[in-house]
């Protein structure tokens, strides 16, 4: 069956035909997927008629953030993202246990898609340079161009960001394969540009330039994390990339002036007051301990979060397991672990035959940092303040659930039980021991798989279960 959208970012007609499809019982493997006008031929329009119709008064309901996915995924350069969406929407409503399922093949397929687009996106925001054109008689009044090559059909998903960004001035965006422009009222969208469309260099890129190079610090460069950040695939049409080379040859002789330099007076810092607990029971302890914590602001991350996110499990455990912080799911239903990296470290503890009610659960951090993109709250690591803000929560809580070990998840985890900065990735799988003589043992947060290629993920999840083995097996402390 031949299904034709009106165009490839057709989301509506999607939802639409899909919702028609499946009220057919069409499955997914004898429905093609195409969108514009076509080149098929006449033997085409024979594999079937397209879905039309509705799906009557049947009600589909799939997980609200599949609907955010398809967002997002339909705007991937992927010929075959429409047929994997339609594939997971049939096995969404034909197999429920999917949405808890955080290893599934198609549905990680789809969130590297996703991340890809929204990855996009960003490097869209980061590196679009506006140049001045004269197109009227009112010099004041200038419009500023663009030229970008995006990846994937990110351009009209992405002007509003730029829109509320520069609503105050006249503004065009030209890629390949579609062009914006805001007049201060409405966006307006046309057919692609050619680079030489885009306007030449003007005298506020020279001003950038020179503020590009007093800002420029040797001692924190470092170019591969640049290169990954800022890929050379965005350097042509970037003014600052001509200075990175002469910048970078002459960072060592830079670094080693700063390093002759006489040293700075360090601050003086305060010790921080220790705060006493009330003299009552542990069990009574714990939960005084967690309503303290819902009126912390000693940093800016409770301004933003719903809640705090305390530790849950029984006292006196065999191991406790400290995560970095709070995710999105954690931090709108108030208990730690409860998303898909939650799902992902239950599903290991019971390869174990561990149960998750015998253990008890934290996080260094107890609010959610998050940055909005549109309405999603996408995750943002905390900083080293931030989690020294919370440490003193974090030692509270271990002094009354006493337990036996302690599993650290990540590394601003590890960081905050043992005092340093360690790099998991060599350091993973071995014992620590803290001042207080409780050993630490430091592994991956299950978040960091499910951000790996779907085809890595099998044996990344294999050698995470080998590292909480050692902590789980009797002879352990």
């Amino acid at each position: 069956m031949l299904v034709r959208l009106a165009d490839e970012t057709d989301l509506a007609g999607f939802r639409r035909e899909a919702r028609a499809l499946l009220a057919r019982g069409v499955p997914p493997s004898e429905v093609h997927w195409s969108a514009g006008a076509g080149d098929e031929d006449l033997f085409a329009e024979a594999s079937g008629p397209a879905a039309t119709g509705s799906a009557g008064d049947g009600t589909i309901r799939v997980p609200a953030d599949f609907l955010e996915l398809c967002h997002v995924v339909v705007l991937h350069r992927e010929p075959q993202r429409l047929a994997l969406l339609y594939r997971l929407l049939w096995r969404l409503v034909h197999e429920p246990g999917l949405r808890h399922d955080p290893l599934d093949a198609d549905m990680l397929l789809a969130r590297q898609m996703a991340q890809a687009v929204r990855r996009d996106m960003h490097k869209m925001h980061a590196f679009a340079r506006f140049r001045q054109v004269q197109d009227g008689e009112d010099a004041n009044d200038p419009l500023h161009v663009a030229w970008f090559e995006p990846d994937h059909r990110i351009v009209e998903a992405n002007a509003p960001w730029f829109r509320r960004r520069f609503a105050n001035m006249r503004w065009a965006i030209l890629t390949p394969e579609r062009c914006v422009e805001w007049d201060r009222r409405e966006l307006h969208f046309r057919g692609g540009a050619s680079r030489g469309d885009a306007p030449p260099a003007d005298a506020g890129e020279q001003l950038w330039l020179t503020y590009y190079r007093s800002i420029f610090n040797p001692a924190r460069l470092k170019l591969q994390t640049m290169q990954k950040e800022m890929p050379r695939k965005y350097w042509h049409n970037l003014p600052e990339a001509q200075l990175i080379a002469p910048l970078a040859a002459q960072s060592r002789e830079r670094s080693g002036r700063m390093i002759e330099q006489a040293p700075s007076a360090p601050l003086r810092r305060l010790p921080r007051p220790v705060r006493e607990l009330p003299a009552i029971a542990a069990p009574e302890a714990l939960p005084f301990l967690h309503e303290q914590v819902q009126r912390c602001r000693e940093c800016p991350l409770a301004e933003h979060a719903t809640q705090s996110v305390p530790g849950e499990g029984p006292l006196r455990p065999a191991l406790m397991f400290v995560g970095e912080q709070p995710g999105d799911q954690e931090d709108l239903r108030g208990r730690p672990f409860v998303g898909p990296a939650g799902q992902l470290l239950e599903r290991a503890l019971a390869q174990l035959g561990v149960d998750r009610g015998s253990v008890y659960i934290t996080n260094a951090v107890r609010h959610f940092k998050f940055e909005l993109r549109g309405r999603r709250r996408i995750h943002k690591t905390p900083t080293q303040q931030e989690a020294a803000a919370c440490s003193h929560w974090l030692e509270e809580e271990i002094a009354l659930v006493q337990p036996r070990a302690i599993v650290a998840l990540g590394a601003t985890a590890a960081r905050s039980l043992l005092g340093r900065t360690l790099a998991v990735m060599s350091e993973r799988g071995e014992w620590f021991e803290r001042p207080d003589g409780l050993r630490v043992l430091v592994t991956l947060h299950p978040s960091a798989l499910l951000r790996m290629e779907p085809r890595q993920l099998p044996e990344a999840f294999d050698a995470f279960v080998r590292d909480l083995a050692l902590a789980c097996r009797p002879s352990s402390p």
